[in-house]
C-alpha cells in the first residue's frame, strides 16, 4: 500500500506561514488587537466581579471568568478569518497562484498544506490573547478557573479555529473574488457567534462539564467533514478556469428537478426505480440514525435522575379525564396541529443540516427520543404504568412516527454524506442540489404520507386508547 506522503503539504504551510509573518500589515492587527482584547476583558472582568460581589452575587462572576477567557480566544479566530479567507482566491486576484498550482503536487498536498498555513496564525493569537488575559488575572489576585474547566476552553478554541478555518478554506476555493469571500464568510461567523452564546448558556447554567465535552464533540466531527468537503472538491483546473459566477436559475432548476424526477416516465415508476434507489442509498444513514436514537433515549433516560419532576398527586388522573372530553370535538384540530408542527419540526432540521452538513440536522431526533426516554423515565419514578403508558400512548403513532424521524434525519445525513464523497466530474453546487433533491423525495414519497397516518391516529384513535386503558 502507498505510503502518504505529508512533506509537501508541510512544506507549503511552513513557506506560506513564513510569508505572512514577514507581513506587517497582517502582524500589526492580529498583535495590536489580540494583545488589546485581553486588557479589555481584564477590566471588564474586575470591575463585574467588584459589582456582584457588592450584593452577594459571587457565583455569577466565578462563572464569568471562564466566558471571557472563552471570548478572549475566539475573537483573535474571528480577526484573522481573513487569512484563511484569502488563501487561494486572493493568490488568484493578485496573479500568483499559477505556480503553485502548476507544480507537481496533488490536489491533496497543496490544499492541505494551505489549510494548515492558515490554522496556525488564529490559534497564536488566539493561544497569545489567553495567556495575557490569564496573566492579568493572576496580576489582580483573580481566582482562575479549575484545571478541566481551563482544558476544555483550550480545546473548544482549537476545534473552533479548525473548524472556522476549514470552512474559511472551503469558500476560498469556491469564490471567484475575495469580496465574494468576504461576503461568504457570513455563513461562518454567524453560525459561530451562535454557539458562543449555547457555550455561554451551559456555562452560566451551570457549567456542566459533559455538556461542553459533547460540544467539543460536535466540533471534531463538523471539523473532520469540513476538511473531507474540502479534499474532495478541491480541483486546481477549476480554479484556474473559474472566471464569475452567475446565479442561474435555470440551471439550478434543471439540475435540481432532474435529479428529483430521475427519468420516471410516471409515479408508478418514479416509486419504483426513482425513490427506491435512493431508499437504498440512505441505508448506511438510516443505520447511524438508529443508533443514535438508541444512545439519545438511553441519556434521555438518566438526565431522569438528575432532573427529577414528581407529578401532584390525581394530576394524571385528571388529564386523563380531560383527554376523554377533548376527543369527540377537537380531534380535526389536534390533527392539523400535530401533522404542521411534526413538519416544522423537520423543516427546522434541514436548515440545521444545511449549515453543518447533517450534524445538527439530527436535533428534531434527538429532541424527541430524548424527551420520550426521560418521559418514561419519570413515570417510573412517579410510580405510573409507565409500560402501558407508552404502548397506550405512544405506540399506536409512534410506530409510524418515529420511522418516518429516521427517514428524514437519514436523508439530511446524506447531504452532508454526499457533500463529502469525492465526484471529479461534478461540482459542489451539483452535487449540493442532487443531495437536496433525495431528501425532498423522501419527503415526499415517504415520510409526508407517514407523518399524515401518524398525525391521524395520534389525534382520534391514541387518546382514545389512552381513556379506555386508564380513564
Amino acid at each position: 500500500m502507498r505510503a502518504i506522503d505529508l512533506r509537501p503539504a508541510l512544506i507549503i504551510a511552513q513557506r506560506e506561514v513564513r510569508d505572512q509573518f514577514r507581513d506587517w500589515r497582517i502582524i500589526f492587527p492580529i498583535v495590536f488587537l489580540t494583545l488589546f482584547f485581553p486588557f479589555l476583558m481584564n477590566f471588564t472582568a474586575r470591575q463585574l466581579l467588584n459589582f456582584v460581589n457588592q450584593y452577594g452575587a459571587g457565583l455569577v462572576g466565578e462563572r464569568l471568568i471562564p466566558f471571557l477567557l472563552l471570548i478572549t480566544g475566539f475573537f483573535p479566530i474571528s480577526v484573522s478569518l481573513v487569512i484563511a479567507l484569502e488563501s487561494f482566491v486572493g493568490e488568484k486576484e493578485r496573479g500568483s497562484i499559477e505556480p503553485l498550482l502548476t507544480s507537481p503536487l496533488a490536489d491533496w498536498q497543496l490544499y492541505l498544506g494551505k489549510l494548515l498555513s492558515s490554522t496556525v496564525p488564529p490559534l497564536v493569537g488566539s493561544f497569545l490573547g489567553m495567556a495575557v488575559y490569564v496573566g492579568g488575572l493572576l496580576i489582580n489576585r483573580i481566582p482562575l478557573p479549575d484545571a478541566e474547566t481551563m482544558l476544555q476552553i483550550i480545546v473548544l478554541t482549537i476545534m473552533q479555529a479548525v473548524v472556522m478555518v476549514s470552512g474559511a478554506v472551503v469558500v476560498s476555493t469556491q469564490a471567484t473574488s475575495v469580496r465574494a469571500a468576504n461576503l461568504l464568510a457570513s455563513f461562518i461567523i454567524i453560525p459561530m457567534a451562535l454557539l458562543i452564546q449555547a457555550e455561554a448558556v451551559v456555562m452560566f447554567w451551570g457549567r456542566e462539564t459533559l455538556s461542553l465535552w459533547w460540544i467539543v464533540f460536535g466540533l471534531l466531527v463538523l471539523a473532520i467533514l469540513l476538511i473531507r468537503v474540502g479534499l474532495a472538491h478541491f480541483q486546481r483546473e477549476e480554479l484556474l478556469g473559474r472566471e464569475i459566477d452567475v446565479l442561474n436559475f435555470r440551471w439550478i432548476w434543471r439540475i435540481f428537478w432532474g435529479s428529483f424526477r430521475g427519468g420516471a416516465r410516471n409515479l408508478l415508476d418514479w416509486y419504483r426505480n426513482v425513490l427506491g434507489k435512493t431508499l437504498l442509498e440512505l441505508r448506511g444513514s438510516f443505520l447511524a440514525a438508529v443508533v443514535l436514537a438508541v444512545i439519545v433515549i438511553i441519556l434521555g433516560a438518566q438526565q431522569a435522575d438528575r432532573f427529577v419532576f414528581i407529578l401532584p398527586e390525581g394530576q394524571f388522573q385528571e388529564r386523563v379525564q380531560e383527554l376523554g372530553l377533548e376527543v369527540p370535538g377537537g380531534a380535526m384540530g389536534n390533527f392539523t396541529n400535530i401533522f404542521f408542527q411534526n413538519m416544522r419540526a423537520l423543516m427546522i432540521g434541514l436548515l440545521l443540516g444545511l449549515f453543518s452538513f447533517g450534524v445538527l440536522g439530527t436535533l428534531p431526533l434527538v429532541a424527541t427520543l430524548g424527551l420520550l426516554g426521560y418521559l418514561t423515565r419519570i413515570m417510573e419514578i412517579n410510580q405510573l404504568p409507565a409500560a402501558q403508558l407508552i404502548l397506550a400512548g405512544v405506540v399506536p403513532h409512534g410506530i409510524i412516527e418515529v420511522p418516518a424521524i429516521l427517514l428524514s434525519t437519514a436523508a439530511v445525513l446524506r447531504i452532508g454524506f454526499l457533500l463529502a464523497t469525492p465526484m471529479k466530474d461534478r461540482t459542489i453546487g451539483e452535487v449540493f442540489l442532487m443531495a437536496l433533491a433525495g431528501w425532498l423525495q423522501v419527503m415526499v414519497g415517504v415520510v409526508t404520507p407517514l407523518m399524515l397516518l401518524a398525525a391521524l391516529i395520534e389525534s382520534w384513535i391514541t387518546p382514545l386508547i389512552l381513556v379506555r386503558f386508564f380513564g
